[in-house]
């Protein structure tokens, strides 16, 4: 199966290359699966399948500065920060961003979340690249961090 070229066009496929259960990822890289016959995805993968690897569980980060203080007034502040706090954490456990394989985003306000969706992917894409894992976005009363409004967990496969 192949991401279609509308798909690559509009920023809405993961990954490129081939998806067929048979061809395994590029380079021992995780395989993005977006199965044609479901809706595209938009910043998410629909499924990522592994190559052999150490799983490293991310720990739920914020917008958390290095003195503990929440930065970042809105959603996106917030979303970059606590992005950049799980990239630091994943890199220090040795996985790169393109080791990512699955990521769950707490919102406090998923209207909010997806009125600043746009933004968000931009600061995924310059933080991260193009490749997306397996996502979800839930909502949540609240965090740990009451001024908090997003928190980001993930597992990343590295090789």
């Amino acid at each position: 199966m192949r991401e279609s070229e509308t798909d690559a066009e509009a920023g809405r496929g993961a990954g490129s290359g081939d998806h067929g259960a048979a061809t395994g990822a590029c380079g021992g890289e995780p395989e993005r699966i977006n199965p044609p016959h479901l809706a595209p995805p938009t910043g998410f993968s629909h499924a990522v399948r592994a190559t052999p690897g150490t799983m490293v569980f991310l720990a739920g980060q914020t917008a958390l500065d290095g003195s503990g203080r929440i930065v970042g007034d809105g959603i996106v502040e917030q979303f970059e920060r606590a992005l950049t706090n799980l990239l630091d954490v994943a890199a220090a456990a040795g996985a790169r961003p393109s080791d990512l394989a699955k990521l769950t985003v707490f919102a406090v306000d998923v209207a909010d979340y997806r009125r600043h969706a746009r933004d968000l992917g931009a600061v995924w894409k310059r933080l991260v690249g193009s490749d997306y894992p397996a996502m979800a976005v839930i909502g949540a009363t609240r965090l740990w961090d009451e001024t908090a409004l997003v928190e980001i967990e993930g597992i990343a496969v590295v090789r």
